[in-house]
This record gives C-alpha cells, sequence and structure tokens, in this order.
C-alpha cells in the first residue's frame, strides 16, 4: 500500500483505520465540529450528520482493504476497496481536507449505481 506522511496522511490513515475497524468514535475524534461530507447520496454537515453517516456505513460493511493514502498537511486522498452487505465489491476514493489537525470535509467518491440497484429490489417495511 502506498502512502505520504504529512499530517493530513496520518490523519486520513487513522480515519480509514476507523472506517475499516467501524470505530465512529475515532472518526468523531479526529473531526472537527462543522466537518462537512459531500457523497453521492447529498452533503452533510457537522458531527450529528457525519456521526449517522459512518454508523450507517459501518452497519454496511463485511471487509474493507485500505489501498492507498496520499497526502500532505492539509489534505490527504485515500482508496479503499469495500465489500459491503449490500454491494459485493465498491472501489471508494475520498478527498480529505484537515484544519487545526481535524478533518474539516471529505468528498466521497463512488459509483452509486450498484447501490441503487440494490435499494430497488428491497421492499419497503
Amino acid at each position: 500500500m502506498a502512502e505520504q506522511t504529512g499530517n493530513a496522511a496520518k490523519i486520513a490513515r487513522a480515519y480509514v483505520d476507523a472506517i475499516a475497524n467501524k470505530d465512529v468514535d475515532t472518526i468523531m475524534a479526529i473531526s472537527s465540529e462543522d466537518v462537512v461530507c459531500t457523497s453521492p447520496i447529498g452533503k452533510l454537515t457537522g458531527t450529528q450528520a457525519f456521526r449517522g453517516f459512518h454508523d450507517g456505513f459501518g452497519r454496511m460493511i463485511k471487509t474493507m482493504s485500505i489501498l492507498a493514502v496520499y497526502g500532505d498537511d492539509e489534505q490527504a486522498v485515500v482508496v479503499y476497496d469495500v465489500e459491503t452487505h449490500p454491494v459485493p465489491h465498491a472501489i471508494t476514493v475520498e478527498l480529505l481536507k484537515v484544519r487545526n489537525g481535524k478533518i474539516a470535509s471529505t468528498e466521497v467518491i463512488y459509483d452509486a449505481t450498484p447501490f441503487a440497484a440494490y435499494m430497488a429490489t428491497v421492499k419497503p417495511h
């Protein structure tokens, strides 16, 4: 796995390790109060919304492989391959921006098509 050692890269590594371990408390500890998360499902702002995002994602994860962490002191890119309950293979990329030693924002990039196809098969409760 490729990795760099800038401050943002170190925070990004802690972040993806926490995702892989479903450790939402660590994710919150390294995120700013006004963290912004943008993904194919929309834009979330603040730790409460970000916690909800990662609680839900954590419940979906079966396994996760971290492929790369690149960054400097202000931003980092992480690449991981995640197997989820609904989708067996999803390559995901996140661009994280770090401010004052905390994650200020993340842009989550993945192909939402397989997730949408799965949701189309789920019957409402």
